[in-house]
C-alpha cells in the first residue's frame, strides 16, 4: 500500500538536439520567460516539504506502522512520528484528530544514491507493476479491517481510500522504475470538478487505454528552466503545477489555496538546490576536449557552463529529435485534460499557470547528468555512454534493484543485456511509450569525441 499513492506532475528531462538549426519544421522554439512568486523562504520550504500537509488523507498511522512496520533509515533527521516512517511519508492529522500516514514529494523527487539521500534527484527505484502494495483487494482488506476494528481510523482514512481504490488499477505497469505520473493525473482530473476539485466517483472524462511512463527530472534544473514538463507546455506560475499533489486528496479549492500560499517557499528551497559532484577521477585534460566539443556540437540547445553559463529554453520539434513521441502526442490524442486545467482553479488569481501543448520535447539543461540515469524522456536509455551512440542502446536489458551498482565511467546504471522481457525488471523498448530510438546526434561523433564528451559531462 505503499507506491501506489505517488501523486506528482513531474518536471522531466531526458532530450537533446545537435546541429545545424533550420526553419520549418526543424526550427527550434524558444520557451519566453513567465513571471514566478519570489521571496519564498528556503528553510520553510524544506520544512513544509519533508513534514507538511499538502496531501491531507492517508492511511491510519499505527495501522502503517502494524502493517509496514518502522522504517529502518531516517535520512532527513526528522523527529516524532515522522521520524518511524519512510522519508516518502509525511504524517498529517485528520479532522477528527486521527494520525495518518500520507505519500509526499520524495516519493519522486528523491533517490538514494551510494547511502545517501539526494533531494531533488528523480526515484528510478520507483515500482508501479502489480504488487502486494500495488493492489486494490489489499486496499479493500485495509478498509474492512479499520471500519470493523476502529471506526474512528476508518473514518479518517475514508476519503483517501476511495480515492486510491478508484485510480489504483489505471496506474499498473509491466516495468519498474519508469513514472506514471501523467496517468494519474489524467486519472484524478477526470474524477474532480476543474472549478471546485469536488470528488466524483464516476469518471467524468474519457480515459484511454495504456500508460504513457516517463523517466522524473532533477529538481535542481528548475531555476534554469522557463516552462515545466518534457513538452515545456507547463506555462506560468511553477508553483501551480507543483502543488498538483494536492489533488490526491483535497476536498476543496479553500484548501487549495492554503497549499497554495507555500509554493512560494518550496519553489525557493528547489531553486537552492544544486546537483552532486561527480565522486570519481576525471581527465581534466580530455573534459577540456570535450568542453569545445560539447559547445560546438551541442551547447545551441543545451546550453553553456562554467564561468559563462546560458541556457537557450528551446523546444525542439519532433522531425528533429525522434525520440519516442507517444508522450507529447498524448496531449492532442485526448486534449479533454489540457481543456480542463485550463479552465480549472489552478488559471485562476494573480499568478495563474496554463497548458500550451508542442509536438516535441525541450532541450534540457544538462547540470548533474551523470548521476540522473537512465536517460531519454523514458528512462529506456541506462547509460549517457549509450546516448551518445545509438548502436549501444540494448533492446532489452535488465538491472539490479536489491543491490545497484553504477557505472562512473560509461555513466548509467549497470545493465544486463537481456535476449527478451523477461520479467518486470527488464525494460521493454517494443512496448508502446518506450522506445529507445530518437537522439542520434552522438552517432555524428568519433570514438575519441565521444569518449571527451562523455569525461565533460562528468564535470556539470
Amino acid at each position: 500500500m505503499t507506491k501506489w499513492m505517488v501523486l506528482l506532475l513531474i518536471v522531466i528531462s531526458g532530450v537533446a538536439f545537435t546541429g545545424v538549426l533550420v526553419t520549418g519544421e526543424y526550427e527550434p522554439v524558444p520557451i519566453p520567460p513567465s513571471t514566478q512568486r519570489t521571496g519564498g523562504d528556503v528553510q520553510k520550504g524544506y520544512e513544509y516539504l519533508t513534514t507538511g500537509e499538502y496531501v491531507k488523507g492517508g492511511i491510519p498511522f499505527k495501522t502503517w506502522l502494524m502493517g509496514v512496520g518502522k522504517s529502518k533509515t531516517n535520512y532527513l533527521q526528522r523527529t516524532g512520528n515522522n521520524a518511524e516512517i519512510s522519508h516518502e511519508y509525511n504524517t498529517v492529522t485528520a479532522a477528527n484528530g486521527e494520525v495518518l500516514v500520507a505519500p509526499n514529494c520524495m516519493q519522486c523527487h528523491a533517490q538514494v544514491f551510494d547511502g545517501q539521500l539526494v533531494m531533488g534527484l528523480g526515484n528510478t527505484f520507483i515500482d508501479f507493476t502489480h504488487n502486494e502494495k500495488l493492489n486494490v483487494k489489499n486496499l479493500k482488506m485495509v478498509e474492512s479491517m479499520l471500519k470493523l476494528t476502529a471506526p474512528n481510523r476508518y473514518k479518517a482514512a475514508k476519503p483517501f481510500l476511495d480515492v486510491a481504490e478508484t485510480i489504483t488499477p489505471y496506474l499498473i505497469v509491466n516495468t519498474r522504475g519508469v513514472n506514471t505520473a501523467d496517468r494519474l493525473a489524467a486519472v484524478l482530473v477526470a474524477h474532480r470538478d476543474p472549478v471546485t476539485f469536488k470528488w466524483n466517483p464516476e469518471t467524468q472524462l474519457n480515459i484511454p487505454e495504456g500508460v504513457i511512463p516517463s523517466d522524473v527530472p532533477p529538481w535542481w534544473l528548475l531555476k534554469k528552466k522557463n516552462a515545466m514538463f518534457y513538452n515545456g507546455f507547463g506555462r506560468g506560475d511553477f508553483g501551480r503545477f507543483l502543488m498538483a499533489s494536492n489533488l490526491l486528496t483535497v476536498n476543496d479549492t479553500a484548501e487549495s489555496a492554503e497549499v497554495d500560499s507555500h509554493m512560494p517557499d518550496l519553489l525557493a528551497y528547489i531553486y537552492s538546490l544544486e546537483p552532486p559532484k561527480y565522486p570519481g577521477t576525471i581527465d581534466h585534460t580530455l573534459a577540456g576536449e570535450g568542453e569545445k566539443i560539447f559547445n560546438k556540437k551541442c551547447g545551441g540547445c543545451h546550453g553553456s557552463y562554467g564561468d559563462d553559463e546560458k541556457y537557450p529554453n528551446l523546444l525542439i520539434p519532433e522531425a528533429v529529435i525522434q525520440t519516442d513521441s507517444l508522450l507529447y502526442k498524448n496531449n492532442y490524442s485526448s486534449p479533454q485534460f489540457v481543456e480542463w486545467f485550463n479552465k480549472s482553479w489552478f488559471t485562476t488569481g494573480d499568478h495563474p499557470a496554463r497548458l500550451e501543448p508542442f509536438m516535441g520535447y525541450i532541450a534540457p539543461p544538462l547540470d548533474g547528468i551523470w548521476v540522473t540515469a537512465p536517460y531519454l524522456h523514458n528512462g529506456s536509455v541506462p547509460t549517457l555512454e549509450a546516448l551518445l551512440n545509438s548502436d549501444l542502446r540494448p533492446k532489452y536489458w535488465s538491472r539490479d534493484f536489491d543491490q545497484p551498482t553504477y557505472d562512473y565511467e560509461k555513466l548509467g546504471w549497470k545493465y544486463t543485456k537481456e535476449s527478451k522481457a523477461l520479467d518486470k525488471y527488464t525494460y521493454n523498448t517494443d512496448q508502446p511509450g518506450y522506445g529507445n530510438y530518437g537522439h542520434t546526434f552522438g552517432d555524428r561523433l568519433t570514438e575519441k569525441e565521444r569518449k571527451a564528451v562523455l569525461e565533460y559531462l562528468k564535470t556539470l
